[in-house]
């Protein structure tokens, strides 16, 4: 018997898959931190989201803790070496969510070029337009897209953007240029030749030290002037205040986003209310199809550490040679 404690409640078509081992949640009357302590004690292994920040601080109160399992690929909420530094595991579930959020990508690129959201205003304050006049939709036939990253989901996205005649670039210093050629894209040498020759610009970097706020008001200005920036990877990849400079210039002629650097966003945030702006609450990756693997996946994996066996995805490695020499 052990228990798991999860940032939300389990679907009920999952929860057999833990067994003997107890699944609790944090309930209404827990809040904040502290009521996350509270529901979280007693812990062996934790289903980790992305609203609670797992750091030295909450591990030193959890000494009963062996792992944290993420139902998504990133663990920027994870402080990796301070969970490695006291034997907690950290997993995650790569590649589970790389279709969907891949499609979400091109679905907020589409939905932006195309001025859905736009279209979908009028007609519904039934304004009297003559609509066809007006209607700026461009085309993404021989649009020059540019890529920050090409992972799992990156890659998958410069797919999908050929196959719409797009020409595709890329920026990733850890790619070769032989899976450039696999895959049919342009590789560049600097972020800033790639900026500049993009009509649209797509995110898919992790939050890092590194990332943080890569795209600020020094690289909003080397875009090319009208573009549109997609973002479906992580909002503080953004500084969001030279973003909204961007788009009030005119440097920008849309920003498409499923993420915030803070999340959720409030309502009244100026880029939620922008009329220059697609947002979406941080669900690219949240598919019927994607849901029913996640699940049982980060399940899986913290049982496996719980009964002291190694996990396939194991975030930081240098823990399980700490562990096994315990």
């Amino acid at each position: 018997m052990g228990r798991i404690w999860c940032e939300r409640p389990v679907p009920e078509q999952y929860r057999h898959l833990a067994g003997d081992v107890e699944l609790v949640w944090r309930g209404p009357q827990e809040k904040g931190m502290q009521g996350v302590l509270r529901s979280m004690a007693g812990a062996q292994g934790v289903i980790a989201s992305a609203y609670v920040r797992y750091d030295g601080e909450l591990f030193d109160r959890m000494p009963e803790l062996l792992v944290v399992s993420r139902t998504g690929i990133g663990v920027d909420g994870v402080a990796i070496e301070e969970a490695t530094e006291r034997g907690v595991v950290v997993c995650n579930t790569p590649d589970v969510p790389s279709i969907a959020t891949a499609e979400f990508t091109i679905t907020l690129l589409l939905y932006s070029v195309k001025r859905l959201g736009r279209c979908a205003r009028q007609l519904q304050r039934e304004e009297r337009l003559d609509y066809f006049s007006m209607h700026d939709a461009t085309e993404l036939n021989g649009k020059q897209l540019g890529l920050v990253g090409l992972g799992r989901i990156g890659g998958r996205v410069a797919r999908i953007a050929l196959a719409f005649d797009m020409q595709v670039a890329v920026y990733d210093p850890f790619i070769s240029q032989e899976r450039a050629d696999e895959l049919g894209v342009q590789r560049v040498d600097s972020l800033q030749t790639l900026l500049g020759m993009a009509d649209v610009v797509s995110l898919h970097l992790p939050s890092t030290a590194e990332t943080r706020e890569l795209i600020n008001a020094g690289t909003l200005a080397q875009m090319k002037p009208g573009a549109l920036l997609v973002n479906a990877a992580r909002g503080t990849l953004v500084d969001e205040a030279a973003l909204l400079a961007a788009l009030n210039s005119g440097q920008l002629s849309g920003y498409a986003t499923d993420v915030f650097a803070q999340e959720p966003p409030p309502h009244t945030h100026p880029l939620v209310q922008h009329p220059k702006v697609v947002c979406t609450p941080h669900v690219a990756g949240a598919t019927v199809e994607s849901k029913a693997q996640l699940w049982p996946l980060a399940l899986q994996q913290a049982l496996q550490v719980m009964k002291g066996e190694r996990p396939p995805h194991v975030v930081n490695p240098d823990v399980w040679a700490r562990r096994r020499g315990a």
